[in-house]
């Protein structure tokens, strides 16, 4: 736009004297004028035909300065609003938000205490009655021996009765008087009457008298919590099946109806169902941990020996229907614990999202447990034969390693 379009333009002022203010550095004129597209002060000159300002929209530097009055005079009414809200706001809100706070504070740590105090309680009142049945399970099975060493005592000494008048019949009797003597045929007939000893569970502490379900499951929601995690179990590349695919990381299956073509054989791998071992074992102490299964309808979680066979169709490396393997299971909405070919079908209300393994290889314990309900799945004791691998199959998208 020229300087004629945008309004009329001084020309070059009244009589020579001094110009107020600085002048443009081109034209030595007075900066009366501001350009809108240059967003600077200019000369009546900047804007006539050949200034560098022609035909950009001019308008009088004083209006210009009167409208950034303007706004600077709103910008510190809106500034002082602002300081007084603030003001205001550090004066009656926050005061009352650390009242609230403290408040809270209080109350919450009054509920953590109340809740962890009924915990303990609890916990003391179980660990007594359980403490009372293992003594009394001691003292059953203590008085359950000395009974039978008086019984057995009895019967020793009444055999060495027995032995000794047969001894001295043999010894005095002669031949004639012998094959009189009826006494011999009672004595084997009393000899014949002491059976011997024969196994009894009465004799036996029964271990079973430790276990409650509340301590069962409070000891898995601290031993997941503490462990899970801590323990770094990753999939062994090697052993995974075609059907599957591993992640980088080595924690992630993903099942793949297409068998792969890269996965190189080796006596390693399984080679039909959608199996993989992890890439180390447990032989001692307390294992957990933990794999995401929320999104895959055909699972199975577990642990497994070193012998389990990796090849062919058969139930010898399926996994729950051997003697090498040990699993959770999962197929459509039947959950079920597997070993040997046997199968403990378990009612659950709810798919879990994870599932949580607890290995106790003192006391022969395996654990599943559902980490989000703090519910214990299924719990199975063992005699395992060795070394244990965590193991793994997937047959509907994805599982994996929690940590």
């Amino acid at each position: 736009m020229s300087a004629e379009s945008a309004g009329p333009v001084p020309g070059p002022g009244p009589g020579p004297g001094p110009e107020p203010g600085p002048l443009c550095p081109e034209h030595g004129q007075a900066l009366k004028w501001f350009c809108c597209s240059e967003r600077r002060p200019v000369c009546a000159a900047c804007t006539e035909l050949g200034g560098r300002c022609q035909g950009h929209r001019i308008r009088p530097a004083g209006e210009r300065a009167e409208e950034l009055r303007n706004k600077i005079v709103d910008q510190c009414e809106r500034l002082q609003l602002q300081s007084a809200g603030i003001t205001k706001y550090m004066a009656e809100v926050l005061p009352g938000k650390n009242q609230r706070a403290v408040s809270m504070a209080s109350a919450a740590r009054e509920l953590v205490i109340q809740r962890l105090g009924l915990v303990r309680s609890l916990c003391e009142t179980e660990e007594q009655r359980l403490l009372e049945r293992v003594h009394g399970e001691e003292e059953r099975a203590h008085q359950s021996i000395l009974t039978q060493r008086v019984h057995w005592a009895e019967a020793l000494q009444k055999l060495d009765t027995i032995r000794t008048s047969l001894v001295d019949m043999l010894t005095h009797t002669d031949d004639l008087q012998l094959i009189k003597e009826q006494e011999i045929f009672e004595r084997a007939e009393e000899a014949e009457g002491i059976l011997d000893p024969q196994e009894s569970k009465k004799l036996n502490f029964n271990e079973t008298c430790a276990w409650s379900p509340l301590l069962t499951q409070l000891w898995a929601t601290a031993a997941l919590g503490s462990l899970s995690g801590t323990e770094d179990v990753r999939i062994d590349e090697r052993t995974v099946c075609p059907f599957l695919q591993l992640s980088d990381d080595g924690r992630t299956l993903t099942f793949n109806a297409k068998k792969s073509k890269a996965c190189a054989d080796g006596p390693e791998r399984f080679d039909h169902w959608p199996n993989a071992l992890a890439t180390t074992s447990f032989q001692s102490g307390l294992h957990a941990w933990m794999v995401n299964v929320q999104n895959s309808c055909a699972y199975k979680v577990g642990v497994a020996l070193g012998q389990l066979p990796r090849k062919g169709s058969g139930s010898d490396s399926r996994l729950g229907h051997n003697d090498y393997s040990w699993v959770f299971s999962r197929y459509d909405q039947e959950f079920c614990f597997s070993h040997g070919g046997q199968h403990v079908p378990l009612g659950l209300l709810r798919c879990p999202a994870q599932l949580g393994v607890l290995l106790d290889l003192q006391t022969q314990e395996l654990l599943f447990y559902d980490p989000a309900s703090g519910t214990v799945l299924h719990t199975h004791h063992a005699s395992f034969p060795g070394p244990l691998f965590p193991v793994f199959a997937v047959a509907d998208q994805t599982i994996s390693i929690v940590h």
